[in-house]
């Protein structure tokens, strides 16, 4: 199985609409189109929504190295709003490729590659969790 395919057990990403375009070593890149399930009160895309996309980006990348990693921190700062309809993108680097604490930025962009949101987050790499039978 590759690592795009185990990212599919990633539930709640996958019933949010997210999709995981490309992963590589430290990188990552996803995709959502906002739908009328996302949008919140104003009608734009709600926040959580952003943050779950920014989030399985940064899972991608920083689990690229076959080593279940886990998120122990993270921080999202927004930007623009995000109207109906639109697609946004999750580009995911890992920053630093520490062996128990990795930390990555995910940038998240619309369709014309303007910033929407900047999220940062640190993980913790569980060297008893190798991920068996996953290949990137």
């Amino acid at each position: 199985m590759t690592l795009k395919e185990f990212f599919k057990g990633d539930r709640f990403a996958v019933l949010a609409g997210c999709e995981l375009l490309e992963i590589s070593q430290g990188y990552a890149r996803a995709r959502l189109t906002v739908g009328e399930q996302h949008l919140n009160g104003g009608n734009f895309c709600q926040g959580g929504a952003i943050f779950t996309l920014a989030d399985l980006a940064f899972a991608a990348a920083v689990n690229s190295h076959l080593v279940l990693t886990v998120s122990t921190h993270s921080n999202i700062s927004f930007f623009r709003s995000v109207p109906l309809g639109a697609t946004i993108f999750a580009e995911a680097t890992e920053l630093i490729d520490h062996h128990r604490m990795p930390y990555g930025e995910v940038r998240v962009t619309d369709g014309q590659g303007r910033l929407i949101a900047l999220f940062t987050s640190g993980g913790y790499r569980k060297q008893d969790a190798k991920l068996e039978g996953v290949d990137l």
